[in-house]
């Protein structure tokens, strides 16, 4: 570990937490089954920023950085990641997709908002392919403006809604 980076992950309390899907009984790594629920119309929005120098986001406005249209490629990259999912995050199904959109909007001179929205009808929930379009979208908008700016921040990864399945409808308050 490097010097000065450490941290602790608090105890969790077991009456806030059901059991974890994902591990058997002995503790053991699993897929879950998802053949005995229902196929629904499923829908997942995730959202999350990257926080650059004004002069950055201004490039990136006028399409005047040297790698090229950054909002287009970063939209490209974040469809292919939401399609690769299953690829790269252990346990996750592979689902067939209906639909992935990627959004961009500029909320102030210095921050690019993130929003992608993935649709299938499944039987498991597409939250994590919005999760990596949007977090893979942002990862490309930094690798192409690093020459440029490289204090960019990506943060406020996060599900903004779901809907679909036992689970019912999630949309978030904040």
């Amino acid at each position: 570990m490097e010097a000065g980076f450490a941290f602790a992950l608090p105890p969790v309390e077991p009456s806030r937490m059901g059991p974890l899907s994902h591990f058997d009984a002995q503790g053991a790594s699993r897929m879950v089954d998802v053949g005995d629920k229902d196929v629904t119309v499923r829908r997942a929005r995730a959202s999350g920023r990257v926080r650059m120098r004004p002069e950055t986001l201004q490039l990136i406005r006028d399409r005047k950085v040297g790698k090229g249209d950054v909002l287009e490629v970063a939209r490209l990259a974040g469809i292919m990641a939401a399609k690769r999912t299953g690829e790269l995050v252990p346990l996750c199904h592979v689902l067939p997709l209906d639909g992935v959109s990627v959004r961009f909007e500029f909320p102030d001179a210095a921050t690019l908002a993130i929003e992608a929205e993935a649709r299938a009808t499944a039987r498991t929930g597409v939250e994590m392919e919005a999760l990596c379009a949007v977090s893979i979208a942002a990862v490309t908008v930094y690798d192409m403006c690093k020459s440029v700016d490289r204090a960019m921040v990506i943060d406020r990864v996060r599900l903004e809604e779901k809907s679909g399945g036992r689970s019912g409808h999630f949309l978030r308050e904040d």
